[in-house]
C-alpha cells in the first residue's frame, strides 16, 4: 500500500552566509526525516539518491534531498573539481541544513538520519559525529570513509555501511571504518551481491533501498 505524502517541495537552506536548495518530501504519520548527502559531482537531483529518497518514503519516513553547493560553487567545481573533496566543506553544509531543520516548527521535533553516497557518506559520517545528540542514525552506499579523518571513534549512532561486492577497495575502507567504530551503538557492513560502485547492475539498487529503508524504520522509529 502506497504511504501518502505531501508533494515534493522546493526549499532553501538559508543561513548568513549562503543559500542552499533542496526538496523537501513530508510523509503523513512519519517517523523520522532522514536528510541525503550526495557523492562527488551529483547533486539533489541524482537518479539513485531520488530512487532510494522515493522507497524511504514508502515506507513511512520523509526526506530532504538538498545541494551541498551553491549554484556560483557548482560552476566554479565543474572546471576545478576541488570543491566536491571538500569534505569539511560538505560536512559543515550537512550541520548547516540539519540546524535548519531543527529550527523548522514541523520538522523540529522529528528523528534525523543522514544517508550519504560517496564523498557525501564521508561529510555524513563527520557532521553525524558533530551533531550526535540531534542525529539517530547514518546510512552510507559506497561511502568513502577513509576521507573521515579522526572524526570516525566520535560516530555513536546506529551506522550501516553498504558497500558492493565487487568494489574491493572500498570494502576494504569501510571495514577499516567499522573497526574504528568501536563506540558506535551498531556499526555493520553490508556486501550487496553483484555491485560495483554505482550499484548500475539490475536489482542492486534496489537492494540499497531496501536495506536503506529497513534500518532507518527500525533506528528512526
Amino acid at each position: 500500500m502506497t504511504v501518502a505524502k505531501t508533494k515534493d517541495k522546493e526549499v532553501q537552506i538559508t543561513t548568513p552566509d549562503y543559500t542552499l536548495h533542496g526538496n523537501l518530501a513530508l510523509t503523513e504519520g512519519n517517523r523520522g526525516l532522514v536528510l541525503f548527502a550526495h557523492g562527488s559531482g551529483s547533486s539533489r537531483f541524482s537518479p539513485r539518491n531520488r530512487f532510494v529518497a522515493d522507497q524511504l518514503q514508502e515506507g513511512g519516513l520523509s526526506t530532504l534531498l538538498f545541494d551541498l553547493l551553491t549554484p556560483e560553487e557548482e560552476r566554479i567545481d565543474i572546471v576545478t573539481r576541488e570543491l566536491r573533496f571538500d569534505i569539511d566543506l560538505l560536512s559543515e553544509r550537512l550541520v548547516a541544513a540539519t540546524d535548519w531543520v531543527l529550527d523548522q516548527p514541523e520538522m523540529a521535533d522529528m528523528n534525523i538520519g543522514y544517508f550519504g553516497s560517496s564523498t557525501g557518506a564521508a561529510a555524513a559520517l563527520i557532521a553525524a559525529a558533530e551533531r550526535s545528540e540531534a542525529v539517530d542514525a547514518v546510512v552510507s552506499r559506497g561511502g568513502r570513509p577513509d576521507l573521515v579523518g579522526n572524526a570516525l571513534p566520535n560516530v555513536t549512532q546506529p551506522t550501516l555501511l553498504i558497500v558492493g561486492e565487487r568494489d574491493r577497495p572500498v570494502i576494504g575502507m569501510n571495514e577499516e571504518a567499522q573497526a574504528q567504530m568501536s563506540d558506535a551503538e551498531v556499526a555493520k557492513i553490508e556486501i550487496v551481491p553483484r555491485a560495483t560502485h554505482l550499484f548500475e547492475e539490475p536489482g542492486t539498487l534496489e537492494q540499497v533501498a531496501e536495506l536503506a529503508r529497513d534500518w532507518f524504520v527500525q533506528y528512526l522509529a
